[in-house]
């Protein structure tokens, strides 16, 4: 069974059994109630879009946003650059799946034309000879009183490297899922068979690290697009009974870091620091934590100046959710801050701001346009980080 959702679209009306009605509502990827009517259930969008298969059942939820923009927003929320467009060649009327699977083989393909970037690897093991540094602590403990093996360490060079386990993970992930076109699957096959050397990424534990580099220059682009497959497809490990796999993209998430990035870099520009995901206590036990999304700490300001968190998208059907506003006013008391900044995905809702009373505290709700193109979306975060620092540095001019 096949089930198609929009992101902003209302729910749909499914005749679904019992099992995979709470097996949907289980994976936590769709909304998923039962409807009045017996046998049918009320299946909606969450905060993700893609492709997923929970049991038997198939989801596919379009963004509301363009392809395009959607990768522009992964781009910049991942390096502060963003990918041009010109490079993944992207198309406007293929699913997401469709088109990460094939920006990502068409790079991969590209990157390794010349053969397989080679490197220096730590391999830790016992051996039967020495090789490189006894690791005195593990031979001590696992073998003591014993001349052999030897516990050692040592750099391995070839191609078992992070950026060629990257790649082979990746297409190996996307051969699994259901959607992907027959050419496309020719290109992935031809990629595993290329990495059939390389050690296989196994699945729930953290991704291999690399760092761009002159000698990986060729691969950045397609390294990047294969972290994009392998945290999209970590669906796979959703906990429950069920069997889950697929590429799905968390927008609220993705809004939140491109928005820590971008506005961050807005505000850094006028003077200071951004810290993202400071932790804060919120009573004197310091039992209760919070974290607001980016603290903007101003040029010779030792506290913060400014506290701001991301909002993706409201959860009324119009006007924004009240939770937000007290969470906000909670931020503002801890930090002694007068003013308090919410920013939202733009939908139905304008920008508004409350003065709460007897507390002195105004919170202001902004909103951004992500349908806007990439120069103007920006644009549209840098007049928010000037109507963000503006009270502060006219107050410290009229200091002055």
């Amino acid at each position: 069974m096949r089930i198609e959702l929009k992101e902003t679209g209302s729910p749909n009306e499914v005749r679904l059994s019992t099992a995979q009605g709470l097996a949907l509502r289980g994976s936590e990827l769709v909304s998923a109630v039962p409807s009045t009517t017996p046998g049918w259930w009320l299946v909606g969008p969450a905060s993700k879009v893609g492709v997923a298969r929970v049991g038997d059942v198939e989801i596919w939820i379009e963004p509301k946003v363009s392809i395009r923009r959607l990768f522009f927003l992964l781009g910049y929320a991942r390096d502060g650059r963003g990918w041009r467009e010109e490079d993944l060649h992207l198309q406007e009327d293929v699913d997401l799946l469709v088109a990460v699977a094939t920006a990502f083989a068409r790079q991969a393909e590209r990157a390794t034309q010349q053969g397989l970037i080679q490197g220096y690897r730590v391999e830790e093991t016992a051996s039967a000879v020495l090789r490189g540094r006894v690791r005195t602590p593990e031979q001590l403990k696992k073998r003591f009183g014993l001349a052999m093996p030897l516990e050692v360490r040592y750099d391995e060079y070839g191609v078992d490297i992070a950026e060629n386990q990257l790649l082979r993970g990746a297409a190996e992930a996307l051969l699994r899922l259901r959607g992907v076109d027959a050419v496309t699957r020719r290109s992935l096959l031809r990629l595993v068979r290329a990495t059939a050397d390389v050690t296989p990424i196994r699945r729930g534990l953290p991704l291999p690290s690399w760092q761009p580099s002159r000698l990986n220059a060729r691969y950045h682009l397609a390294l990047r697009l294969a972290e994009l497959v392998l945290r999209g497809a970590s669906v796979e490990q959703a906990p429950g009974p069920y069997g889950v796999s697929g590429f799905m993209v968390d927008m609220a998430k993705l809004f939140e870091d491109f928005l820590t990035v971008a506005l961050g870099e807005a505000l850094v520009r006028r003077g200071g620091v951004c810290r993202p995901q400071e932790k804060w206590r919120l009573d004197e036990a310091d039992a209760i934590e919070m974290k607001p999304d980016l603290v903007w700490y101003a040029a010779g300001q030792s506290g913060p100046t400014a506290v701001i968190d991301a909002k993706y998208k409201a959860e009324k059907p119009s006007g924004f959710p009240n939770a937000d506003l007290y969470q906000m006013l909670a931020y503002c008391s801890v930090m002694g801050l007068d003013r308090g900044h919410l920013v939202y995905a733009k939908g139905n809702e304008v920008a508004v701001s409350h003065d709460v009373r007897r507390a002195g505290v105004r919170i202001v709700q902004h909103t951004l346009d992500l349908d806007a193109e990439p120069a103007a979306l920006l644009g549209q975060v840098d007049r928010l980080a000037e109507g963000i620092a503006a009270p502060f540095l006219r107050s410290v001019g009229s200091v002055r």
